[in-house]
């Protein structure tokens, strides 16, 4: 049964799961549907925004410790091969996740201590776009293997200006894995940005 978090919340995920290792992170959202009037009465539109789903593999002083564990639209796979971007989605049209993140949590090196999951929007300051424009943005993890869903996080917050979303970690905490509820809105155009500020 899949469990809805609240912002600053923080879940185990593999605490009495002890057979979980693969999970999958699933990100989704809407651009917002604006109203116009038209020749012929009111016209519904919505904006074309390309957003990217991103990782940063981050060490114990939440550093990334190498350019390859950053995981994103142009670098799909980490090079320990531990998670996986599934692939650029230009348009979040249609129902479910729009990108997702495989996370094989046997395979991350024993340096990496948390999994950052982040949403950029694509050119977002010559497009004149910030996440104000997107509604219905969630993060949820599940287990990769049964395709259970165990946790969902809807991000409701009003994120007018903010061109990067910080949804949410997947930790070390011990010997088990948890995740943490971000949802805070940050101002970097490109995934490149917001992973120097991790350097």
């Amino acid at each position: 049964m899949s469990i809805n978090l609240v912002k600053g919340q923080k879940i185990d995920l593999t605490k009495g799961r002890s057979g979980l290792t693969k999970l999958t992170v699933g990100l989704g959202w809407d651009p917002i549907e604006t109203k116009s009037r038209g020749l012929f009465g009111m016209k519904k539109a919505k904006a074309d925004i390309d957003c990217d789903a991103s990782a940063l593999m981050l060490n114990e002083h939440d550093k990334l410790a190498k350019k390859g564990n950053l995981v994103c639209f142009y670098n799909l796979r980490s090079e320990c091969g531990s998670v996986e971007h599934s692939g650029d989605n230009r348009t979040g049209e249609g129902d479910g996740d729009d990108e997702q993140i495989a996370i094989d949590l046997s395979r991350i090196p024993a340096d990496v201590h948390k999994v950052l999951v982040v949403v950029n929007i694509y050119q977002a300051e010559q497009r004149k776009q910030d996440f104000g424009m997107i509604a219905s943005a969630y993060i949820r993890v599940a287990n990769a293997q049964s395709g259970e869903e165990l946790v969902r996080f809807n991000l409701t917050d009003n994120y007018s200006g903010m061109t990067a979303l910080i949804t949410g970690e997947i930790y070390r905490n011990g010997s088990e894995w948890k995740f943490n509820a971000i949802g805070q809105g940050k101002q970097a155009a490109h995934v490149d940005i917001l992973a120097n500020q991790y350097v």
